[in-house]
């Protein structure tokens, strides 16, 4: 009996104990075994075993730049880089994160004094393992696994949210809310699912008086946050007032007029950044009562997208080197001992002890926004690329901006 009769008789078996794996599947697992030919397989055992296990996922044995399963889920801990690609048109992902969407921030402008920057959405198609551009969502948020993403329409606030399946490409729910939305996070298990609402678009935009660029609108018109759960929809809507010190010179309470709540990684306080003073953050219980700063909480920095890492043992820091801030830190969550790590600015952690970065290139003429991602680890110099170094400024048109979930 042959590699192919084997895996045939081994979907008989399944398919009589449980539901079809899905049409055409036999197709794509012989397909997957023409492409393995000059690979030598373990054994036909090895072989059988995986097909019977298909319900879960199927691992690809070659050497492959992508992973396409039926269950539509990347293959944990393989690295996929595409490190000629700026923005990445295939699969980026290290350990247990992928790069599940990205987005290229544009600036409108209203009148000759005010304009609002708009994102333009691609996401990851699993099937394919492209990046697929999706213009009709303004706010983008995808939930641990990688299966569902929370949407908003183009105009912010928004009076709904859906709950995008990102096997399909449909919306198969949609939550309506008093309460306009801007912002969405996921917890980390992707139970629940923070909404921040505001009275205006955040994201307008003016141009000062005798100034060349564009800044953030203030004050801010952040109202509070909803907390839902994402199985059944049902959440509540908690007011938070800006509050703050009436002396500040920026004006009492002062924050971006995009600050947007997420819940840490226990997902028993809310939080976020609070640009003054010397804390930086401030924390909520889920019911929106101002709490202290949580002792496991303390050294996180808002403005560091990765922040804790999946033990919660470190916390992402800010950069540690000096010309172009080329080096960050990771800090020890409950004594702060800093260790310094390659990595301009850290993104997300790919395992308790790699990170995915935004680093700059080596020669002469790089600058500090001439960036790439790369995979860091800590006590290591070495540095994986994942994609093609962005181009222009910190503020040019054109540059993409990742969106990270865990696989």
């Amino acid at each position: 009996m042959n590699v192919e009769e084997l895996l045939r008789d081994a979907l008989r078996e399944q398919a009589a104990e449980q539901a079809p794996a899905g049409p055409g599947f036999a197709d794509w697992v012989l397909a997957v075994r023409r492409r393995r030919r000059n690979r030598r397989l373990a054994s036909i055992a090895a072989a059988t075993a995986a097909v019977v296990a298909v319900a879960v996922a199927v691992p690809l044995l070659d050497s492959g730049k992508h992973d396409v399963r039926p269950s539509g889920v990347v293959e944990q801990q393989k690295i996929s880089a595409a490190p000629d690609q700026s923005p990445p048109r295939d699969l980026i992902a290290a350990g247990n994160t992928a790069l599940a969407a990205y987005y290229i921030p544009t600036t409108v402008k209203r009148s000759a004094t005010e304009a609002v920057s708009q994102r333009v959405y691609w996401l990851l198609d699993q099937k394919t393992g492209k990046y697929v551009k999706a213009p009709q969502w303004s706010i983008v948020a995808v939930a641990p696994g990688m299966k569902t993403a929370a949407v908003l329409e183009k105009t912010l606030p928004a009076s709904r949210i859906g709950l995008l399946d990102l096997t399909t490409g449909k919306v198969e729910r949609w939550i309506q809310v008093d309460h306009k939305v801007a912002g969405l996070q996921f917890s980390r298990d992707g139970r629940k699912l923070v909404a921040t609402t505001y009275g205006e678009n955040p994201d307008q935009m003016v141009k000062p008086k005798g100034s060349n660029g564009w800044s953030g609108k203030d004050p801010s018109s952040r109202t509070g946050f909803y907390v839902f759960d994402v199985a059944s929809g049902n959440g509540s809507w908690s007011e938070v007032k800006i509050g703050g010190d009436p002396n500040n010179p920026m004006g009492p309470g002062f924050i971006n007029s995009r600050q947007d709540f997420a819940l840490t990684r226990d997902g028993r306080y809310i939080w976020a950044g609070n640009p003054e003073g010397d804390i930086g953050k401030q924390f909520w219980d889920l019911k929106g009562t101002a709490m202290p700063v949580p002792e496991n909480q303390k050294y996180l920095v808002w403005y560091v997208d990765a922040w804790d890492s999946p033990s919660g043992k470190l916390v992402a820091g800010d950069f540690a080197g000096q010309k172009w801030h080329t080096s960050s830190y990771v800090v020890d969550a409950t004594t702060g001992g800093k260790t310094e790590i390659h990595g301009q600015q850290l993104l997300a952690w790919a395992d308790d002890k790699s990170l995915i970065a935004w680093d700059i290139g080596k020669g002469a003429k790089e600058s500090e926004y001439h960036q790439r991602l790369v995979l860091v680890t800590i006590g290591s110099d070495k540095e994986v690329p994942l994609s093609g170094f962005r181009k222009g400024t910190d503020s040019s048109a054109g540059r993409w901006e990742p969106v990270f979930a865990e696989r």
